[in-house]
């Protein structure tokens, strides 16, 4: 029996102890940017067609990390690749969207954020700003091109010039195509360092990879890094594959770390989840992964104290907005939702599920249990649901006198009469999805067919989603939620 908790842990770490285990942040935050500030990281990560989007996450050991903001409300559509940095006493987040990469800004990673910024540089993804020495400000982009930064961040100056023509790695190794994109950079000794992902970030296990580059000049000659690839996933019996998109950073104690993404093994479900690895510099001055370090292993942990023991996604609805672990689905509609006296109340939106913008979580375990207690005003059907985008999607939902089922295109309605208030409870045992009905959140009866979600992933359906869980409401009314728990099997 689900019990009620506030928080349940993101990850599988715990406070203590001198080892971490991958994930870092356990589900789908891919493409991630960190940030350093003296003893305080922050990190941001690609959101999609999930708004509010642009998810600030704070760390003091970079194992537990907790939710501080969203950097973006107004759509502009599918969020790619941000890189998160400081540039005086101002935060920036550059990114691309909508055909054209954007720009917001803040004070504090808390926020409040401002409005995007347009930057108006169609056909590139993916930007990493640089500050050169002199202070001038630059983005390299997609493709191994770059343009220089008015002073303040907020437009361009010229146009963008291709300086690097990326790594050529050996023809016959599986990849999903050369795609050079994600580029991150640092200066160190003299040097300016990019860190860029090849090979496509999902398609064969072994596609993705970290390649690193250097040079004198901003704008080149680059030199590629005789340690390239920096990481690859070399074998489909590994654990984690696609693994790629690399930020290299130093902690406050000058030790070297990556923070990356990879799709587990079995799990493309879950998306590209973030992981870490330690990073070491050779004396000829290129940086690397420590022989026999892998992914999979236990690690020695950052010498940094937890501020917290992570950040779940449970929610009691105590306070009086919306917790920062919820995202609509395209249709960023803060005005449907309501937190009060401990319950989230919801507007009921469109005829069926279809045309009604549920409300999502990012679960980060091969098992789970949701659980929530629901009444309806009006006419209203509203229900739990796991969800990958239109045409992948698996709910279980009650209006008044009838429970009513949607998987794919099948439906399905069971002659019962739930009343106006009920309890629903949906189990996701490692990609088989169940969903139970209760009167008082004590008899439960299973609905009567099992889902396979197993399939519900990038390299089926595209668009760089991933299998997330939540709630709905589609009517003319209106429903009100109360303890929504969600409890790792």
């Amino acid at each position: 029996m689900l019990g009620i908790s506030a928080a349940y842990p993101q990850t599988n770490q715990t406070p203590s102890g001198g080892f971490y285990r991958n994930p870092i942040l356990g589900g789908d935050y891919p493409d991630p940017s960190v940030l350093r500030v003296g003893k305080d990281y922050y990190l941001t990560h690609s959101s999609f067609l999930y708004y509010p989007g642009l998810l600030v996450w704070h760390s003091t050991d970079l194992i537990h990390w907790e939710r501080v903001s969203h950097a973006l409300t107004k759509y502009v559509g599918s969020v790619w690749a941000p890189d998160l940095v400081k540039f005086k006493d101002t935060f920036y987040i550059y990114f691309p969207a909508g055909g054209t990469i954007w720009v917001v800004s803040a004070a504090s990673p808390a926020g409040p954020w401002s409005a995007p910024v347009d930057l108006h540089l169609p056909r590139f993804i993916d930007p990493g700003h640089i500050a050169a020495p002199n202070g001038k400000r630059y983005l390299y982009l997609s493709g191994g091109s770059y343009v220089q930064l008015a002073d303040d961040g907020l437009s361009t100056v010229g146009s963008p010039q291709h300086v690097y023509d990326g790594w050529k790695y050996p023809e016959e190794w599986n990849v999903e195509g050369f795609c050079l994109e994600s580029p991150k950079s640092l200066v160190k000794d003299g040097y300016f360092y990019q860190t860029v992902a090849e090979g496509g970030t999902a398609g064969p296990a072994t596609s993705h990879m970290v390649v690193s580059a250097r040079a004198k000049s901003l704008d080149g000659p680059w030199e590629n890094s005789p340690q390239n690839p920096i990481l690859r996933t070399q074998s489909r019996s590994e654990r984690w594959w696609s693994q790629g998109h690399g930020t290299v950073f130093d902690d406050a104690d000058g030790k070297w770390w990556m923070i990356y993404h990879g799709y587990e093994n079995g799990f493309h479900t879950l998306g590209r989840q973030t992981l870490m690895l330690p990073v070491e510099w050779t004396p000829d001055g290129w940086f690397r992964i420590p022989e026999n370090t892998r992914s999979s292993d236990a690690l020695p942990k950052p010498s940094g104290q937890p501020s917290t023991s992570g950040v779940g996604l449970s929610d009691d609805f105590s306070g009086d907005q919306l917790g920062l672990q919820w995202q609509f689905y395209k249709n960023f509609s803060p005005e449907r939702t309501k937190v009060q006296n401990g319950e989230l109340i919801l507007q009921a939106e469109g005829n069926s599920f279809t045309n009604s913008a549920p409300l999502l979580v990012n679960p980060g375990d091969k098992k789970y249990e949701i659980q929530v207690e629901v009444t309806l005003t009006g006419d209203t059907t509203a229900g739990v649901c796991v969800f990958y985008d239109e045409r992948a999607k698996a709910w279980w939902g009650c209006s008044t006198n009838k429970t009513v089922s949607g998987y794919l295109d099948f439906k399905s309605v069971f002659n019962r009469s739930p009343g106006n208030s009920f309890f629903l409870r949906l189990v996701n045992d490692a990609n088989e999805v169940n969903f139970y009905f209760s009167p008082d959140g004590k008899r439960w009866t299973k609905s009567g067919k099992t889902v396979d979600v197993s399939g519900y992933h990038h390299n089926n359906f595209g668009g760089f989603l991933s299998l997330r869980a939540g709630v709905f409401a589609f009517g003319s009314g209106e429903a009100k939620f109360r303890n929504f728990v969600y409890v790792p099997l």
